[in-house]
């Protein structure tokens, strides 16, 4: 992995980026990336189940004072359409990607980067994360099977 990805701004967003995009993720295959978002939820300490269609869920409680707030719900899908160029010696199902740098881009090696919708997964796993947002009641919701 390229260290200046990790070390692009905002860290906690680049970082939990690359660390998703570490984990094969292709479509009808997410067995690895469920099991990712699991340990994440399960090491923050946080209520995390998966329903029976595979989708996960992760709970944080409101910080003090907001409480009595509505809760918010974020959602993402954890898979991501897997294309490769044709010149590109690369097993979706074994590999993660592999992020580069290019000019003022976040691109990847030869594949699709999974942005779409990695960076959404990203930014509601550095919320999850984060101790210093005040915020109601979270319910983060990362579903399967969207890119089919």
């Amino acid at each position: 992995m390229n260290t200046e990805i990790r070390n692009l701004e905002p860290k906690v967003l680049w970082n939990n980026f690359a660390d998703l995009n570490a984990v094969p993720r292709a479509s009808k295959k997410e067995e690895r990336v469920i099991q990712f978002m699991v340990d994440f939820g399960e090491k923050l300490g946080l209520d995390t189940q998966v329903d029976k269609v595979g989708n996960v869920i992760i709970k944080k409680p409101a910080t003090k004072g907001m409480e009595n707030r509505k809760t918010i719900i974020m959602q993402s899908h954890l898979d991501m359409v897997h294309q490769k160029n044709n010149d590109t010696n690369f097993d979706f199902d074994t590999q993660g990607i592999e992020m580069i740098i290019d000019g003022n881009w976040v691109k990847a090696k030869g594949t699709t980067l999974g942005a779409d919708n990695g960076l959404g997964v990203a930014a509601i796993m550095s919320v999850l994360e984060s101790n210093s947002i005040v915020h109601p009641a979270i319910e983060a919701l990362f579903t399967i099977d969207e890119e089919t």
